[in-house]
């Protein structure tokens, strides 16, 4: 925690970039409050309270981009946050999000320390703000995780390959690790889709947030296609993986439809299904919710969420600040 706060107070103290792009630091702070029907009671946690996402927080998103004669050649980006949840065994918990160097090479992006594995939707959809959440908050690979990785942009598409610890969150070298590749016909950002094709294969812990469980490290496999359409006002995302985890088989699905509505897109509207195929714990959660962006710094999201394996219902509202300083 004193490390985090440490590097807080100096991104705090660093002054603005000369030009535009090369040093960008912004602050982000939210505000969690929702009601489950299994706890019978408020809660402070879009999740699961030993999930990081979302809660009450104040942080950071810190990116310097470094460049010379030729151009770009590296970006650093630290993210981090302090959150509050009493519901969680640490009322207060430091996370740090992002957290690596991404460099230029002649033959690719290389990156080390705390980015996105090459897998699925969570390679390349970034959910840090959002209530509606991808796989790996389900249980099923890592929004994150630590490690080094590279990628390379093609005329068709894209090809990236990391190599991880296994254990999202939390750094650990205890014989873990996680090797994921992908491939991907269009680039998002460019061609408004993007079909993927990815495997992951590894010894891991079993995780729950910032936590390593007891038990040691298992064999995970995961084999899988993600695919994403913009189209006119239309947001579609699926995500279909199976393999083995923690002794057992598994398949597990996501399908998301998203509608943005009003000038510059202040209102979007969502529902998604998630299909969690473990064996004997299969079982569906279907979302709906809504984000509206009251101001260009804070936004408001609701969402709704219905888990039929504990026949939970969740509501949750965020508010969700995001400024430039």
């Amino acid at each position: 925690m004193k490390a985090l706060y440490s590097l807080l107070f100096s991104l705090l103290l660093l002054p603005r970039a000369a030009a535009a792009g090369e040093r960008l630091l912004f602050l982000e702070a939210q505000g969690v409050a929702g009601y489950s029907s299994m706890e019978k009671a408020g809660v402070w946690h879009s999740m699961s309270s030993g999930e990081p996402m979302q809660k009450s927080s104040v942080g950071f998103d810190f990116v310097r981009k470094f460049s010379g004669e030729r151009g770009d050649t590296g970006t650093l980006a630290v993210q981090g946050r302090l959150a509050w949840d009493p519901d969680a065994e640490n009322r207060l918990e430091p996370q740090l999000y992002n957290a690596y160097y991404r460099f230029r090479t002649p033959y690719a992006y290389v990156w080390a320390g705390h980015n996105r594995a090459a897998a699925g939707l969570e390679s390349y959809f970034d959910t840090h703000g959002a209530l509606l959440q991808a796989l790996p908050m389900y249980g099923y690979g890592f929004d994150r995780d630590w490690g080094f990785g590279a990628s390379r942009d093609l005329a068709w598409g894209d090809l990236a390959f990391s190599l991880t610890s296994g254990t999202g969150m939390r750094p650990r070298a205890s014989g873990n690790y996680l090797a994921s590749a992908r491939a991907a016909k269009g680039v998002l950002a460019r061609d408004n889709y993007a079909a993927g094709f990815y495997a992951s294969a590894g010894r891991v812990p079993q995780t729950a947030g910032y936590d390593v469980l007891p038990g040691g490290e298992a064999p995970y496999t995961a084999f899988g296609a993600d695919y994403a359409l913009l189209w006119d006002r239309w947001e579609f995302r699926a995500d279909l993986r199976a393999g083995e985890k923690a002794g057992m088989h598994y398949l597990a699905g996501l399908g998301r439809a998203g509608l943005n509505l009003l000038d510059e897109n202040r209102l979007k509207l969502e529902t998604q299904a998630v299909y969690s195929g473990m064996e004997g714990l299969e079982g569906w959660a279907l979302a709906a919710g809504v984000s509206y962006a009251l101001t260009p710094y804070l936004t408001w999201r609701g969402s709704f969420e219905y888990e039929d394996v504990m026949n939970e219902k969740r509501a949750v509202t965020q508010l969700y600040y995001y400024l430039p300083i």
